[in-house]
């Protein structure tokens, strides 16, 4: 297992190769594309970065309908989430700033993966800061890959171990355990839970309705069940844990 590992976005994106050596001459230029990648996304959206495009947006300094083809084709697409979760997910924040982190994380996770695929890698991870995607086998004997998902109250204890298969290659993880209260409720909404787990077919689906079950809360967390064809386990305040069938299909055994 070849494994390289970069700082981006905050956190640490972690990439796994199960049948490839990151030394190769082949696969440094792919790594320094999805590297790359990661930078620029982060040096257009972030809302940290004073010169970021988004930025500016934020100030007043420069209009949405000027800014460039991507930040108005990734607005348009963090509408359409709004629209498909009710409102629970949304890139508006409560003072009225245009917040797209909740999406351009994953958008970078899964490029990251286009990148790799394109490149001929089967067997891979990309995990970054706890959400990942992933294509083909953790190794010969190990199909798809296992991950283990956290204890909210608990970062030393797991809370479950899932197996990300073809069908769902991807997990997102939301909640305030991991930094702190960051996700903003809907008015009419009361705390319910205190982390979402969703595994989807991708990773942007994933984290999207991750983030909507958390500040949707129990009708938001039906309605994701219903409408999508996704795995989910929540943690309440009270430390009770709900989990869907298809969820405990995918518990590694």
């Amino acid at each position: 297992m070849a494994v390289h590992s970069f700082e981006t976005m905050g956190t640490m994106v972690s990439i796994r190769i199960a049948d490839a050596d990151l030394g190769t001459i082949d696969a440094i230029p792919v790594l320094n594309e999805v590297e790359h990648n990661f930078a620029q996304l982060n040096e257009t959206f972030s809302l940290y970065r004073e010169d970021s495009e988004a930025s500016r947006i934020a100030s007043g300094e420069l209009a949405l309908a000027d800014s460039s083809e991507l930040m108005r084709d990734e607005y348009a697409r963090a509408l359409q989430w709004r629209d498909r979760t009710g409102g629970a997910f949304t890139p508006h924040r409560p003072d009225d700033v245009i917040d797209l982190s909740g999406t351009i994380k994953a958008v970078a996770i899964d490029q990251a993966a286009g990148i790799l695929t394109e490149a001929g890698f089967a067997n891979f991870s990309v995990n970054v800061g706890g959400d990942l995607t992933t294509a083909g086998n953790q190794a010969e004997d190990i199909p798809g890959w296992i991950t283990g998902i956290v204890e909210p109250s608990d970062r030393n204890t797991l809370l479950a171990a899932v197996r990300l298969t073809e069908e769902f290659p991807a997990m997102a993880t939301s909640g305030s355990a991991e930094r702190g209260e960051h996700i903003w409720l809907r008015p009419e909404t009361t705390k319910e839970f205190v982390q979402a787990s969703v595994i989807a077919n991708d990773i942007i689906t994933a984290d999207v309705l991750a983030t909507a079950i958390i500040s949707g809360g129990s009708e938001t967390l039906n309605q994701i069940t219903q409408d999508f064809s996704v795995a989910v386990v929540t943690v309440g305040l009270d430390g009770a844990v709900q989990a869907n069938a298809k969820f405990q299909e995918l518990v590694a055994r």
